[in-house]
């Protein structure tokens, strides 16, 4: 065919991760590539319980437009469940509901970048975010991390160098991809930096509430006294991510402009979608039920690492993280683990190859493990078959 698409379009990758998710439609193989939770801890009888009740008491308001900021009692939820717990001190005027955060990430590209534009991230990063990104056609300026997360000094030192950067992305809590956590002694200079460059903080934050080990740390936003800060949040990793149920949080000013863009792209989220999930959040305690993802993730976690330590070559680095879904491998500078990868497929396991973390490119001898949604067996046995394959490099 011949078709003139925008340069924006002819730019556009296959997401490297949306690929190896079909692979884990293969039963023979094991999969740690997606960052999917775990299948059986869905409340599949009470969110039948509730999508009858809802059906039956609310029909025909629930099949029914609604408005594009969100469906209000939901917003309400999010504010009172949600966010102020994490010290976030907002009313639903701050919430716009989203098709999940991967929906907010690319509503943020659309708000801010322009073709060429400066915009700001960890090294690495997600990989979601970077492709939602790169359809605006930026230019990504990457700050290096240490096990406390973004090193605040090299940063400012980027802020300097591009004075005229649209915003600065992070992860703080077990960072995708690797599972690190930025300091509270850096949240609270990140949010000042914020103010002071008058710059966006773009917070990403799906996996906070996933702690295995201390206590959760305070959010970038509730350090936040210039309104410069944009919390993205997500039912996705402690719910349902089915339900496509995510979130914005921001200064009224920038959340109007959200709202104009979300207005254009889709009007609005699934109405009875945000009504089940409002009513399941009345009539059961999340927070318990976030407490058993804990658990068998924290379990899934050690039994990874464990395997790890016993079946991976002495020199391989990797991450301990205390939360989250995703531990992160190191490998020689001289290996590629996108053809590892190709070697490990053959042993019916896969895992994502690190170097599309990099928006800049680079640094292929990486990738990233999730513990999440592999029951504890095919854990040990996936990373046996890896560490078999790894071994012929060591």
């Amino acid at each position: 065919m011949n078709l003139k698409f925008s340069e924006r379009a002819n730019e556009i990758k296959a997401s490297e991760i949306r690929e190896l998710l079909k692979l884990t439609e293969r039963p023979e193989l094991i999969s740690f590539a997606g960052g999917l939770p775990a299948p059986e801890l869905f409340p599949v009888d009470n969110m039948k319980k509730i999508a009858y009740k809802v059906v039956e008491e609310q029909g025909k308001e629930a099949l029914q437009y609604s408005t594009t900021e969100g469906y209000t009692p939901l917003r309400q939820t999010i504010v009172d469940q949600r966010l102020k717990p994490a010290g976030i001190n907002v009313t639903v005027d701050n919430i716009l509901i989203t098709s999940g955060s991967q929906q907010a990430l690319e509503f943020t590209a659309k708000l801010f970048i322009d073709k060429d534009d400066v915009i700001i991230c960890e090294s690495p990063s997600y990989l979601g975010a970077i492709n939602a990104f790169k359809a605006y056609q930026p230019k990504f300026v990457e700050v290096p991390m240490d096990d406390d997360g973004m090193i605040i000094e090299e940063l400012e030192k980027k802020l300097r160098e591009y004075p005229n950067a649209k915003f600065i992305y992070t992860i703080p809590d077990f960072q995708n991809p690797t599972g690190k956590t930025l300091s509270v002694e850096r949240r609270k200079r990140l949010a000042d930096i914020a103010g002071q460059y008058e710059i966006p903080v773009v917070e990403d934050s799906p996996y906070a509430e996933l702690i295995f080990e201390g206590n959760r740390y305070p959010t970038i936003k509730s350090f936040d006294n210039s309104g410069y800060v944009i919390h993205l949040g997500t039912y996705s990793k402690t719910f349902c991510p089915g339900l496509r149920i995510g979130w914005v949080c921001a200064h009224k000013d920038i959340l109007q402009k959200y709202v104009l863009i979300k207005q254009g792209a889709d009007l609005q989220c699934s109405t009875i979608d945000q009504r089940i999930t409002a009513q399941f959040m009345k009539e059961y305690n999340l927070d318990e039920h976030i407490s058993k993802i804990i658990e068998v993730y924290r379990n899934r976690r050690n039994i990874m690492i464990e395997s790890m330590q016993k079946f991976f070559p002495s020199e391989v680095k990797y991450t301990l993280s205390k939360g989250g879904l995703f531990t992160w491998v190191e490998l020689k500078k001289e290996l590629n683990t996108k053809k590892i990868l190709e070697e490990a497929l053959e042993e019916k396991v896969a895992f994502v190859p690190g170097g599309s973390f990099f928006p800049n490119g680079g640094n292929e001898n990486y990738f990233r493990l999730n513990y999440s949604n592999m029951s504890e067996e095919k854990i040990v046995e996936g990373i046996k078959r890896l560490g078999k394959v790894l071994s012929k490099y060591y």
